[in-house]
């Protein structure tokens, strides 16, 4: 079994596909949504956990990317840059301590770990040790 954290951004001309029926249906694979954000007739964007075997992966992966989705992988990649942030909540998905979380009404991503919470945590997330992201 093959499987992978991934963020799936979807153009306006797929976003009405049934996109994951077909990665299931056509290609055998297993899909955990974690998190989606989809605008009918403008984009989405989906962050899963895809799992299959690998070759039926790897040809679900071509399919996407044939349709215009923009396939990345995250998990282990996944960095928070303040800079670049436009808090869109896929590091929320794939924190393996719950330290991130979305506030509400205002959308925006909060740290809300301690120190304790990047001791457990595996991933390189950069976070400093004062509880705030980097």
């Amino acid at each position: 079994m093959y499987a992978k954290m991934l963020s799936l951004r979807f153009p306006p001309s797929a976003v009405n596909e049934p996109i994951v029926a077909s990665l299931i249906r056509k290609f055998d694979l297993n899909c955990n949504i974690l998190k989606a954000t989809i605008y009918p007739r403008k984009e989405g964007m989906v962050v899963m956990e895809l799992s299959g075997h690998k070759k039926n992966f790897q040809k679900g992966i071509r399919y996407l990317k044939s349709i215009g989705v923009k396939v990345e992988s995250i998990g282990q990649d996944i960095r928070r840059n303040e800079d670049k942030c436009f808090q869109c909540g896929a590091c929320t998905a794939v924190c393996p301590t719950g330290a991130l979380f979305v506030q509400r009404p205002s959308m925006e991503v909060i740290f809300a770990g301690t120190s304790a919470a990047l001791v457990k945590c595996v991933w390189p997330l950069p976070c400093e040790g004062n509880g705030s992201p980097v």
